[in-house]
């Protein structure tokens, strides 16, 4: 099951981490590693109540008004 943040305001996106089922997923969807995905700092404030590690994949799923909705993914790193 995947972690939610629980940051409420307009300006930040929802920020969900990803189970091991859903890394497999997403990685084999589109035939990618985890070193091709773009990064996100652990200590990033937007993910601190995420209890993430090194190497998790975070979704980033932010509401546009023309496009509906847009997912990212970043790929958690230390520094």
């Amino acid at each position: 099951m995947s972690a939610k943040a629980q940051i409420n305001h307009e300006l930040i996106p929802e920020h969900t981490k990803l189970s091991e089922n859903e890394v497999k997923a997403l990685l084999k969807k589109f035939n990618i590693t985890i070193r091709e995905i773009p990064k996100i700092l652990i200590n990033d404030p937007a993910i601190a109540n995420l209890n993430v590690k090194e190497g998790d994949i975070i979704k980033i799923s932010r509401k546009s008004r023309t496009a509906g909705e847009i997912v990212f993914y970043r790929g958690v790193i230390k520094e």
